[in-house]
């Protein structure tokens, strides 16, 4: 049985051999930079909530990362892979070269958070017209990135190193026919002539508490890798049935029967995995059996071995099904390339940690469960050790597990998670700057 193996093996046995030197309190400089940077945070933030753009289109956002970078007198590079901005901080001192990513993109949904800020615009997605929200918290993390900028130059003349800002489009995936995010960055040589030694990423979250991180070692989200069945049938009238080869029967038949390939062809004692179906189209009109029913749906794993026969089960199962209802399917699983695992570099991750805990207390740094969600800062993880981390976006008096979740029109990210994720990010990125250039 194939299992997922841990990549960077060389970098492990290098990070290693240094010298463990995360402080155990958080630094004066970080308190510092986020009193500083309070009121900035909110305010970007607000006003890329009140714009947001979908994956690539993301055109103000650049503009706007890009104008506050060149204010700072750095030299961002702009349009990496369609709307990406990456600027380099360089530091007084030697030392390593850190990468700190975030994403700028929103979600076709429709704002029901009746927040003053809350987001009016929309747009055509898919032929539909709807609202545009920054859903999961991007807006949170382009303006953290940016607060981040403006301490670490602030501090340049005593920084040790190199600090690369990635502020990187397109994460929730690209319209069909297009290309973008993560992967497009790192072909269009993102990393080429500036190569990190580690890389940093967060993610506020609705499951976790304000004041709370979640991190945890190895595996923390999940790879996920999308679907679509086509099912060809024969129309024909509502009224008879038997004049032609019914799609939708085939299609419902399908979904139901795919349900198992969870939960009794798959062994979820060994690692969770999740099948659904996610769209369902066939049909103009309530009296006619129509020709065709598409079917999509994604695909969430954390095991090679299980990953590839979860393909062969749903292909396996459309074929199968449609032809005992005498139709012809067309099963593409996948249908475009996914994302891997998010894997968190464990000697890395350990090392960071106490990182995290001066910033938030002990207490609040705790290890969320294996994530179904997925990201493609995956691929910047297979490419440079990583630690990627959750910063609790639910506020106080609401429970996180009923609170509405990242994605849903009423998330709403409570505000103090910007001062902890910015205070988080800083001290993870001063303390492995400083640590790992220690003899």
């Amino acid at each position: 049985m194939r299992r997922l193996v841990l990549p960077f093996t060389g970098a492990l046995l290098a990070l290693s051999a240094l010298p463990v030197h995360a402080q155990s309190a958080q630094r004066p400089e970080v308190a510092a930079a986020a009193k500083a940077e309070q009121a900035k945070l909110v305010a970007w933030r607000r006003d890329f909530h009140q714009n947001p753009e979908l994956s690539n289109r993301e055109q103000r956002t650049a503009a706007k990362v890009a104008e506050h970078l060149r204010a700072l007198g750095l030299k961002p590079q702009t349009g990496i892979a369609h709307h990406g901005v990456v600027a380099i901080i360089e530091g007084g001192k030697p030392g390593p070269k850190v990468a700190l990513r975030a994403d700028m993109d929103a979600l076709p949904v429709t704002e029901q958070t009746g927040l003053p800020f809350a987001s009016k615009v929309t747009t055509t997605f898919n032929g539909q017209t709807t609202g545009v929200m920054h859903a999961c918290g991007h807006d949170g993390h382009t303006s953290i990135l940016l607060g981040i900028a403006d301490a670490l130059v602030a501090m340049r003349k005593d920084l040790p190193g190199q600090v690369m800002l990635v502020f990187q489009p397109a994460e929730e995936g690209v319209p069909p026919g297009e290309n973008g995010g993560a992967p497009m960055m790192l072909e269009e040589g993102v990393f080429k002539t500036f190569r990190p030694d580690a890389i940093f990423g967060l993610h506020v979250f609705s499951t976790l508490q304000a004041g709370q991180l979640g991190v945890r070692q190895g595996p923390m989200l999940a790879a996920s890798d999308r679907f679509t069945i086509k099912v060809h049938g024969r129309q024909t009238h509502g009224s008879r049935p038997w004049g032609g080869i019914d799609p939708i029967v085939a299609a419902a038949d399908m979904v139901g029967t795919a349900q198992t390939i969870v939960s009794r062809r798959t062994d979820l004692a060994k690692l969770p995995a999740v099948v659904t179906f996610g769209t369902v189209h066939g049909g103009i009109r309530f009296n006619i059996i129509p020709d065709d029913v598409e079917l999509s749906g994604t695909i969430r794993t954390f095991d090679l071995g299980m990953r590839e026969k979860i393909f062969a089960d749903l292909k396996n199962v459309a074929e199968h099904v449609g032809a005992a209802h005498g139709a012809k399917v067309e099963a593409l699983v996948p249908d475009a390339k996914g994302n891997p695992v998010t894997m968190n570099d464990p000697e890395l991750t350990a090392r960071m940690r106490p990182s995290l805990e001066a910033v938030a207390g002990k207490d609040n740094v705790v290890e969320p469960p294996l994530q179904m969600g997925a990201e493609d800062y995956a691929y910047f993880a297979r490419e440079i050790p990583s630690m990627y981390f959750f910063v609790g976006a639910t506020a106080k008096g609401i429970d996180p597990l009923t609170a509405p979740s990242n994605h849903s029109p009423q998330f709403d990210m409570d505000e103090s998670a910007l001062d902890l994720g910015l205070r988080a990010m800083l001290q993870v990125t001063l303390d492995y700057l400083h640590g790992a250039s220690a003899p």
